[in-house]
């Protein structure tokens, strides 16, 4: 049997079922589902239905090797959902994945586009290695008529199974971060005598809070290498997870953050950054223990080379020079 559309009067229609959800709009006050797919029609649906638009409804009866565009899009989700992602019910053809954990995107942009490449189906995702909050949209798939051919959900399965059988998971999920203990270091003479008073040490730790890690200690030092030296040994004894330095990063002749982080021992990866803000971005390592040099902006813009890095580091990823020299393409983070 072929998929069968009827169109009915909306007042003939009382005892029958509804082929697709149908949204009401009210300007400015509500956007959502009046009735669900599958809902039986009533006398006093009716006015309602008119209210909307409606005069006719569609009575649905699928053939062999169709699907309703809600089933199309539940099999869909479910063949993209990996690791820290859920979904509920679809509405009007579409799902929403979601995060249950704060964690980054997992995803792969050729993917995306051999899902959408298939036809009468759309997966929208976020970027990869977005920070997403629990309950965090990561992506939504719809379904775009209402009847969908069976063989366009199952080659997007098809192509959610290889992925699955070549990488050990899901095309989709959501990497957890470490929570980590950080030693944080400002530097600067002007404000370790007094003369004005520390903004890095509070910008720092809300940043390493909003993402569930804290700065377990804060330690000032003067515009003097040795010192700097000093103090990063204290914060590495300390067995801390993470050193952060702060301050003195630029070029002038009183600024030796640089010199000090490669004095007491770090194997820099980079000290320069191709994104703005936080060029002046300085990353390196003791052994496993990453250290970072941060710019003067770091205090005063929102987001910065040190907020696009950040989370990476605590999803366990070593960051490279390779990496760091490819992130100039988007790296004009804002004008």
């Amino acid at each position: 049997m072929k998929t069968r559309l009827r169109e009915v009067p909306v007042e003939e229609a009382v005892g029958l079922a509804l082929a697709h959800d149908l949204t009401q709009i009210i300007p400015g006050q509500f956007k959502g589902r009046l009735f669900r797919k599958g809902h039986v029609v009533t006398e006093e649906d009716i006015p309602k239905l008119l209210d909307i638009g409606k005069a006719h409804i569609y009575v649905l009866e699928l053939g062999e090797g169709d699907l309703h565009e809600d089933d199309a899009a539940l099999r869909l989700a479910s063949a993209l959902a990996g690791d820290g992602i859920s979904f509920g019910e679809p509405s009007e053809g579409k799902v929403t994945l979601k995060a249950e954990r704060r964690g980054l995107a997992v995803l792969d942009e050729a993917f995306v586009r051999s899902v959408n490449r298939i036809g009468d189906i759309v997966l929208a995702t976020v970027r990869r290695d977005q920070v997403l909050q629990p309950g965090g949209a990561i992506a939504a798939v719809r379904a775009i008529p209402l009847i969908v051919p069976e063989r366009k959900i199952a080659e997007a399965e098809a192509l959610a199974a290889d992925w699955r059988a070549r990488h050990g998971s899901a095309p989709l999920a959501v990497r957890p971060l470490r929570s980590v203990r950080a030693g944080l270091l400002v530097t600067g003479g002007e404000v370790y005598s007094g003369r004005i008073k520390d903004k890095f040490g509070p910008a720092v730790r809300a940043k390493l809070e909003a993402l569930g890690s804290t700065v377990a200690e804060q330690r000032f030092a003067p515009d003097d290498r040795q010192r700097i030296v000093t103090e990063i040994h204290y914060l590495l004894g300390r067995g801390y997870d993470m050193i952060l330095v702060t301050g003195g990063m630029s070029v002038d002749p009183d600024d030796r953050t640089p010199g000090a982080i490669r004095e007491a021992g770090a194997d820099i990866v980079s000290y320069g950054t191709p994104m703005l803000p936080g060029s002046m971005l300085l990353v390196g390592y003791f052994g496993n223990v990453p250290i970072l040099g941060l710019p003067g902006c770091v205090m005063h813009d929102p987001y910065t080379s040190f907020d696009v890095l950040l989370p990476r580091i605590l999803a366990g990823d070593r960051i490279t020079r390779e990496e760091i020299a490819g992130m100039g393409y988007g790296g004009l983070l804002h004008g």
